[in-house]
């Protein structure tokens, strides 16, 4: 475990894909710190090298490289690469995605663990790199052979959980899931099409129900009750205050996605900037 955490800033940006480098630009203008790049991006990481080219002090992480599909000696070829021409700005997440969606019969545990030790064979400090966690025993190992976690699609009230179990001392992102609009069923209907997908995957179902959701709240579609807790929605004053409980449960960075498609990306970040306290 690293003596000193990453520093991302109080809050970056989450995005299914990379954005263009334009976006990038504008989105270290708003004073975000970072941007993750969601969806199981691909292992050569050449998606990273441009956005840094075109940015000064943002930072790019994967959330996350798939230890299923992403092999670890190219994962780690292109880390040493984007660390030696943009030191300290890049950050690697990995993790085991969905065991639905892989044909091999090895416990996905074990597979994560035997990537993270072909990681460390390859000298990818533990410091550059955080594992997606959910459930007690993976954050536990997040918090013994990386920097720390990058939970997906949870609550404040996970996040302090995570916190009280990780310690003070391991790096813990959340992402949450943000619409930028007052009409809550309108809002709820976005947030609904994204969720969707994750109301067949076990670890996602068994994470809501260790939280205290019901079985009727994780039936699809989805309970208001749940929708509301892993989208926020409303003014952006309404969207800040809700994030920034992440923080008050102890998160030391809140990666935020925004939904709606990549035309309200812009828009909703520069609306939450201010509240966020990103600008003045």
């Amino acid at each position: 475990m690293a003596e000193l955490k990453p520093n991302l800033g109080r809050y970056g940006v989450w995005t299914f894909g990379a954005v263009k480098p334009e976006q990038a630009v504008e989105i270290e203008k708003l004073g975000y710190g970072a941007v993750w790049i969601g969806g199981s991006p691909s292992g050569d990481l050449k998606y990273v090298d441009p956005i840094l080219a075109e940015t000064d002090t943002l930072q790019v992480a994967t959330g996350i490289i798939n230890v299923w599909t992403a092999p670890a000696d190219e994962v780690a070829e292109a880390y040493h690469r984007i660390e030696d021409a943009y030191p300290g700005r890049f950050l690697l997440g990995i993790g085991i995605g969905h065991p639905e969606h892989t044909d091999e019969y090895r416990k996905p545990y074990d597979v994560l663990v035997e990537y993270l030790d072909a990681l460390d064979a390859a000298k990818v400090p533990t410091s550059r790199r955080v594992v997606a966690a959910l459930g007690p025993k993976v954050l536990k190992l997040a918090a013994r052979r990386s920097a720390g976690a990058h939970p997906y699609l949870t609550t404040p009230v996970h996040t302090g959980e995570a916190r009280n179990l990780i310690g003070p001392t391991v790096f813990l992102a959340p992402e949450h899931k943000v619409v930028l609009a007052r009409d809550a069923e309108a809002s709820r209907k976005i947030g609904r099409e994204t969720v969707d997908f994750y109301l067949n995957l076990s670890n996602y179902l068994n994470n809501w129900k260790r939280l205290g959701f019901t079985d009727d709240d994780v039936a699809k579609p989805g309970s208001d009750r749940l929708i509301d807790a892993v989208v926020a929605h409303g003014t952006p004053e309404d969207i800040a205050k809700r994030l920034n409980e992440h923080l008050e449960a102890g998160a030391d960075h809140v990666t935020i996605q925004v939904l709606g498609g990549w035309d309200a990306l812009l828009p909703t970040l520069t609306e939450l900037a201010e509240p966020l306290g990103l600008k003045s």
